[in-house]
């Protein structure tokens, strides 16, 4: 089963062109600092984009489910680079209502278990091709 499917190109320099299977386009570049034209997010800022709409849309739809009102969804990622450790994200949740112990940790636990921070959590072994546009001479 594919789960995501999307399509990156680009002409030059490091600005690229995102497709998703829905059609749906995004930009990302690097900024200005690093050699880009800062057009788009940076690889790191989709993939926390990514983890953080993950996180808010699964907490919205186990919440709906128990009936709790959440209000306001708020999440604040970064990702942590320290010496020579390897990075870690940082993940903060906010939320618009009062919430009771036993919900909080639950929120937690659900936070822990959505489908991009499992991906992301143990490491995503990633099989890769490489095609040429032209065929070689034969």
């Amino acid at each position: 089963m594919i789960l995501a499917n999307t399509t990156v190109s680009s002409e030059g320099g490091y600005a690229q062109r995102i497709t998703t299977a829905n059609g749906h386009q995004l930009a990302s570049d690097e900024p200005e600092r690093r050699g880009g034209t800062n057009t788009g997010a940076a690889p790191f800022d989709l993939m926390l984009s990514s983890l953080g709409a993950c996180t808010a849309i699964t907490l919205r739809m186990y919440a709906d489910r128990k009936e709790w009102q959440l209000g306001a969804i708020g999440i604040k990622l970064r990702l942590v680079k320290e010496g020579d450790a390897p990075m870690h994200i940082e993940r903060t949740i906010t939320i618009g209502e009062q919430m009771d112990a036993e919900q909080q940790a639950k929120l937690l636990e659900i936070a822990d278990k959505t489908p991009v921070t499992k991906a992301l959590a143990p490491g995503v072994p990633i099989q890769t091709v490489l095609e040429t546009s032209t065929q070689p001479a034969r």
